[in-house]
């Protein structure tokens, strides 16, 4: 399957035999595109990709997830696309790759979008990932309450998690985060969607949250079409407009 999906990300069309004759086939291009937050963050943190997103025709719905569990994620993104408007773009940033990683076997998915974001392989853990990378030295500002949900600091966030905004915008990215629960961390992916999807990946080169080498080598293992930005943790918010592009990419 892994050649299939290749074969997907890389051309524009597909050749199918009629008749003896080769006809060219445009695969269909997806028209809603459902985005996935990460941890420390919730559905606003795309707000400067959706309005692009639809200026390019595309509908958006940009999914809440509570961050309790990883299957509660799961459940609530499925919902997401089985109200969507099919075929589905599904995108995911930092924890939400994980989301996207098992919900992205529903078959209205059509591609997957990664950004700075993990793609564990099936049976994996985001602990499984990190455990083969260097510690950041982020992690000393990770917050854990007596119900086991972690936050990350104020200064976190400045330094760390969105050093490349502006003040202004570093306080609501601060103000806004989710708690996600420390659970989430061991809990394993059944079957990972990007084995047999057309996979798309943006790679944040100055990431403090998730280190950079492990999203590159991410992109080597699921063959994925790639970006790479010298971004934070929040690609998104840092590079909208590259962000976007690589999403209609994954689109059409």
């Amino acid at each position: 399957m892994s050649n299939y999906r290749r074969f997907l990300c890389l051309l524009a069309y597909m050749v199918t035999l009629v008749g003896g004759s080769a006809v060219a086939v445009a695969p269909a291009a997806a028209n809603t595109v459902v985005l996935v937050h990460g941890a420390f963050a919730d559905g606003s943190s795309w707000h400067k990709v959706i309005p692009q997103l639809e200026k390019a025709g595309l509908k958006v719905i940009a999914v809440q997830n509570a961050l309790q569990s990883l299957e509660n994620d799961v459940a609530t993104t499925r919902r997401a696309i089985r109200d969507a408007e099919g075929p589905v773009v599904l995108v995911g940033h930092s924890y939400g790759g994980i989301v996207i990683t098992e919900a992205g076997n529903d078959p209205k998915v059509k591609s997957l979008v990664y950004v700075a974001a993990y793609a564990p392989d099936s049976g994996e853990t985001q602990s499984d990932i990190t455990s083969r990378y260097p510690q950041l030295e982020s992690r000393a500002e990770y917050i854990r309450d007596a119900d086991g949900f972690l936050r990350i600091s104020d200064a976190g966030i400045a330094k760390y998690f969105a050093a490349d905004l502006a003040a202004a915008e570093q306080r609501l990215v601060a103000t806004v985060q989710g708690r996600l629960h420390a659970s989430t961390l061991a809990t394993r992916v059944g079957r990972a969607a990007w084995r047999d999807k057309p996979t798309f990946m943006a790679v944040a080169t100055n990431d403090a949250i998730i280190p950079p080498q492990l999203q590159k080598d991410q992109v080597e293992r699921a063959r994925a079409v790639a970006v790479e930005l010298p971004s934070s943790h929040v690609a998104m918010l840092s590079f909208p407009e590259k962000i976007s592009d690589l999403i209609i990419r994954a689109a059409k």
